[in-house]
């Protein structure tokens, strides 16, 4: 059976700087650099005004894509420190613990990079809206190879993620970031592209980056599973175990603070995941601790439960990872109590957070908004690809976007694509404020 190895894996070369990612690096590692250059990026600084769960929302409390990333982030690096302590016997010399835990840091903090305004309801929200126009007859479509279709059509965050670390994001078109390719392997939650994404739409890669997935497997030596499909880098696995846990337990979090869910049914959930209260937890309920403390202990000591068995679980199933056959999420892997908990959590949060009224006003909102920049970004992309001139409306559209206005000469596709680069990358509020200007709404200095 073929097998990947860890010294491939933990490759420290950038695919587009041969200079950077040497071993001997004094200082910062290159992982370091890896974490460092994604933190400074603007992608990642507008995800302070990016929807995570609750949109547009005035309670400072509730988190946002840019906090929910960081504490992923923070849990990723605990894993990968875990499991660096763990096989510290089987990785390359070279390797440290810290070296694990920050590339799995680094993976974690981009792994929402790509997310547009309104998280998931985006997404939503530009899939339905180049699906409608594929029905309606508009033309938007014509000319455009079917992959290319399929891309539009199934908008995926994660796809656009892995374009701006790999393209959009400091050397434009130059190897963007120029992350490790042991980062951006970790980082492939789905190193595929749309023609496997299934019926949930689920793919890392649109056709306009699959030469840099070509290089990332390539590199690293991930396994073919079919035409352009590999099998996941084996740390993904624990970003996506970090995402798991973040994602259940802050939304219950958040659901007490926004009065959607009750304090004393989010206790048990944590306490179960947890194993049991922490040591000091009666003596906060004796003394009246505030729910806001109470829930945050709950949460500590239910996550730091997961890392120690998710670590574990990890471990135990390695050769399963380096083969490319594991099958279950490592979540479920673990303690029977712990995938309870985390599913429930999630099936609390679908049933009572998700279909939260406020909320999905909001979501209806997010369509409208989203709708008006498509019809005058998309309108204006194909104006010009078809006439090689704007309309005086269509150049006051694209004036918008300033030096990334597409050439006449560009394909269709590669027009399109760097339109919802555009829309992709605006602050929820951003994309509020610009729909209604552009609808009429006008406000002046």
């Amino acid at each position: 059976m073929k097998t990947m190895n860890w010294e491939r894996l933990l490759d420290p070369g950038r695919l587009h700087d041969p200079r950077g990612g040497t071993r001997d690096e004094v200082g910062r590692s290159p992982f370091h650099k890896d974490h460092d250059r994604i933190v400074f990026a603007g992608s990642f600084r507008r995800l302070g005004r990016k929807t995570q769960v609750h949109p547009l929302t005035d309670n400072d409390h509730i988190h946002t894509r840019l906090t929910h990333s960081l504490e992923v982030g923070c849990v990723g690096r605990s894993l990968g420190m875990s499991v660096g302590e763990l096989l510290r016997d089987r990785l390359p010399d070279w390797i440290t613990p810290a070296d694990l835990g920050v590339i799995i840091q680094a993976a974690c903090l981009g792994h929402d990079i790509g997310n547009p305004p309104f998280g998931h309801a985006g997404e939503y929200a530009i899939r339905d809206w180049f699906k409608c126009a594929e029905v309606n007859g508009s033309g938007l479509l014509d000319g455009l190879s079917p992959l290319e279709r399929e891309d539009l059509l199934t908008y995926e965050g994660n796809a656009q993620g892995f374009r701006i670390v790999t393209q959009i994001e400091y050397n434009q078109f130059r190897g963007g970031m120029r992350l490790t390719a042991a980062t951006l392997g970790t980082l492939l939650k789905y190193p595929w592209t749309v023609t496997h994404g299934g019926k949930a739409g689920k793919f890392g890669c649109y056709q306009s980056e699959l030469g840099a997935l070509e290089q990332v497997a390539d590199h690293l030596g991930l396994i073919p599973q079919g035409e352009h499909r590999w099998c996941r880098h084996p740390l993904a696995w624990l970003v996506e175990a970090a995402d798991d846990i973040c994602y259940a337990l802050l939304d219950l979090e958040d659901g007490v603070e926004m009065d959607i869910l009750a304090f004393d049914e989010v206790a048990e959930i944590l306490t179960q995941i947890a194993g049991g209260e922490p040591s000091d937890y009666a003596e906060m309920n004796r003394t009246g601790v505030s729910q806001r403390r109470r829930i945050a202990a709950l949460r500590g000591a239910a996550m730091e439960r997961a890392v120690t068995d998710v670590g574990q679980v990890f471990v135990e199933h390695e050769q399963e990872l380096l083969s490319g056959t594991l099958q279950d999420d490592l979540l479920e892997l673990c303690h029977p109590d712990l995938d309870w908990g985390v599913k429930l959590a999630k099936q609390l949060a679908r049933k009572r957070i998700f279909r939260n009224t406020r909320k999905a006003k909001l979501e209806i909102g997010a369509y409208t908004t989203l709708g008006i920049l498509l019809e005058a970004f998309i309108g204006a992309a194909h104006e010009l690809h078809h006439t090689g001139h704007s309309s005086f409306k269509h150049q006051r559209v694209l004036a918008l976007i300033g030096e990334n206005t597409p050439l006449p000469s560009w394909s269709l596709y590669d027009s399109y694509r760097r339109m919802l680069d555009f829309i992709g990358g605006m602050t929820d509020h951003y994309a509020v404020d610009l729909a209604q200007e552009m609808g009429g709404k006008l406000r002046g200095d």
